[in-house]
């Protein structure tokens, strides 16, 4: 089968759907893929609820903010909240620690759909779910197609295209159409950075995680058959870690200090300040009238992550990804065991799967492409700018973002890297390949540095990096030009950024109250 379109998304996470929103919404036909049978990729497939800075409810881009206000809505129309929480502007289903709005990814799931629903009514954009990429068909310094498999027949679909934008997880269409791009750490030599490793690795990858969805019911017993692995998760201990991953202790990322948790209390002790089962809740059943809605908290903890080999280069990424979701799997047995917590349940309704994890690993880290420009340490860390001037200003700017540098452990045996970032700006050169015109980044692909994806990697910073790369292709269509001109000659480029600002609401500088802000 082949289809012709402007433009192909490959990946449907939030930058994929932001690139799909961006493009229709500017009168452009669009095709989207998808590996999963769910949109939304970190926030849904991968189980991860949102990661945001304070001043998201104001700043956030127009798209993510619509996609927020609608989760709000739809929990209002379908579920039994009580008056007072209903009432509540800023409703967070979950009360969880990590965010201010913690929610189920099915819903997230339903409403990125319902978002989607009228462009596909229209046939301005098709959707194809289960679809993964394959083979790039390239000439010259462009893609002219790419080949995808349906997961589920095994048929072939070919998508010729003016743009290509990949917002895969991993970068498969960088890889695919052999795209320059740097996997896992450069060097301090190469980049500068104060906390670049000495020598570069293309192993140094950020660990992923497997999660899952609990429940808990006192005085039942749901333990799960023993995982095959359990003995090797009980009793190794990485060098940089104070024990087994089979434990509630942990590391404080920033200073590292060990630290003990407990799941349904706050440790006195000052380094846990709060009970694991709030970290990441999803559902709090003081929100619904009765009490008729349980509890649910996602588990995306540090005992999930998984660091002995990544997914990127490793010699067998499937071996990888299940020796992953076996350690997940081994956390909950011992959990249920050990831990003394028989009546955790596994809520496979909530993930959309059989077995109750994630239906995809939650990825930290992915190929990047060599950019025109790429954003440092130097650019966005606090420590990196000692005179507190706050972040680089980008004459270029797209999109803004915030979120401190947050390294897990990494597959080369590196601990913690967790250092404090300025508010920043997402610069268009970050967005542009030195070679190829017509593939975009749209993802954890785009360019920047093992240092500085630590903090340009989360939720709304994905969904800005996919709606610029949208209105960008769009621009380029309408007007006839490359994204390399756009942003090379600055009458193109300030009626690019129009566009952003004047159609899509898309704000380019933070207040300089902001972007000077430290933790």
């Amino acid at each position: 089968m082949e289809l012709t379109t402007d433009v192909l998304v490959v990946g449907g996470g939030l930058g994929g759907v932001a690139a799909a929103l961006a493009a229709v919404r500017l009168g452009q036909r669009v095709v989207l893929t998808e590996s999963t049978d769910w949109l939304g990729g970190q926030l849904t497939s991968q189980l991860v609820p949102p990661d945001e800075h304070p001043w998201i409810e104001e700043y956030a881009a127009p798209g993510y903010s619509e996609l927020r206000r609608r989760i709000r809505d739809y929990y209002r129309r379908n579920y039994p909240l009580r008056p007072e929480v209903a009432a509540d502007p800023l409703l967070d289903p979950g009360r969880g620690v990590v965010s201010r709005f913690c929610h189920e990814p099915r819903v997230a799931a339903a409403v990125l759909e319902e978002m989607l629903a009228p462009w596909r009514a229209s046939g301005h954009l098709t959707v194809h779910l289960e679809h993964e990429p394959i083979a790039a068909h390239t000439g010259g310094d462009e893609i002219d197609a790419v080949t995808l498999r349906d997961l589920r027949s095994g048929n072939e679909l070919t998508v010729s295209a003016a743009y290509v934008v990949d917002a895969t997880e991993l970068g498969d269409l960088v890889e695919l159409a052999g795209v320059e791009h740097v996997v896992g750490a450069e060097s301090r030599a190469t980049t500068g950075e104060l906390h670049a490793p000495e020598v570069a690795d293309p192993l140094d990858q950020q660990a992923f995680s497997s999660c899952f969805a609990l429940e808990h019911r006192p005085g039942e017993d749901h333990t799960i058959d023993r995982p095959a692995g359990y003995a090797h998760w009980h009793d190794h201990i990485a060098p940089f870690w104070p024990g087994p991953q089979l434990s509630w202790e942990d590391v404080v990322p920033v200073t590292l200090e060990r630290r003990e948790w407990r799941l349904f209390e706050a440790n006195p002790d000052r380094l846990a300040p709060f009970s694991l089962w709030r970290y990441r809740r999803i559902l709090a059943s003081s929100n619904f009238l009765d009490g008729a809605i349980p509890d649910v908290t996602v588990v995306n903890w540090p005992q999930l992550d998984y660091w002995e080999q990544p997914l990127v280069g490793a010699a067998d990424p499937a071996a990888a990804l299940a020796a992953s979701r076996d350690l997940s799997l081994s956390f909950l047995y011992w959990m249920q065991t050990e831990g003394g917590y028989p009546g955790l349940r596994l809520r496979p309704d909530v993930t959309g799967t059989a077995d109750g994890l994630a239906k995809a690993p939650y990825i930290r880290e992915s190929r990047r492409i060599q950019a025109e420009f790429t954003v440092l340490e130097q650019h966005v860390g606090v420590e990196a700018r000692p005179d507190g001037s706050g972040s680089e200003v980008f004459a270029d700017s797209v999109g803004l973002g915030r979120y401190r540098i947050d390294l897990h452990p990494s597959t080369a045996g590196r601990s913690y890297v967790d250092i404090e970032a300025y508010p920043f700006q997402i610069p268009l050169g970050a967005l542009i390949p030195v070679r190829v015109d017509n593939l975009l980044p749209a993802n954890k692909n785009i360019g920047t540095t093992h240092i500085t994806n630590g903090c340009y990697r989360l939720h709304p910073v994905e969904w800005s990096i996919g709606e610029a790369v949208g209105a960008l292709v769009s621009f380029c269509l309408t007007n006839g030009l490359s994204p390399r001109k756009v942003r090379n000659d600055p009458n193109h480029l300030a009626d690019y950024q129009r566009l952003l600002t004047n159609e899509l609401g898309v704000r380019l500088a933070w207040p300089d109250e902001i972007r000077t802000h430290r933790d």
